[in-house]
């Protein structure tokens, strides 16, 4: 254990493609998918130009991974902290923790203050709950 706070990119990088996959399960149409869209009010999946989802891919996977990061570091903390390294168990409730207490209390005001309502905010951050908490679980591993 050091005093430096590294990153253990090799577990950032799985901890990324698992948040990745778990997003791409949890709103998909046999998941949650139909459900988000008609908690937000639309009938039919927006159409338009697919050109854009580029950027869209790009900023979820760049958010991500800087959640990876974040959730990296906490984890270094709480080693340094308790004085020794973390079990997957342990990094998954850290995970799950930043989930419930940062990401969802954070959304929750915007997603009520828009008019989206609390059907919408709890599909949403049902999977960040649950990605954060797959992070911890990846990461303390790669600790």
């Amino acid at each position: 254990m050091t005093n430096t706070i590294d990153v253990a990119w090799i577990g950032v990088l799985l901890a990324t493609i698992a948040g990745f996959t778990l997003n791409m399960i949890w709103f998909s149409p046999k998941v949650f998918y139909t459900r988000w869209q008609r908690a937000l009010g639309r009938s039919e999946p927006p159409t338009g130009d697919a050109s854009g989802m580029g950027p869209a891919f790009g900023s979820v996977l760049l958010a991500l991974i800087v959640q990876a990061v974040s959730v990296d570091w906490l984890l270094q903390a709480a080693a340094a902290l308790y004085g020794h390294e973390l079990s997957a168990v342990s990094g998954f409730l850290i995970g799950a923790g930043a989930g419930v207490g940062l990401a969802s209390a954070a959304s929750l005001g915007h997603r009520v203050f828009s008019g989206q309502g609390f059907k919408v905010w709890l599909i949403e951050v049902g999977a960040d709950v649950l990605g954060l908490a797959l992070m911890g679980a990846i990461l303390s591993v790669w600790r």
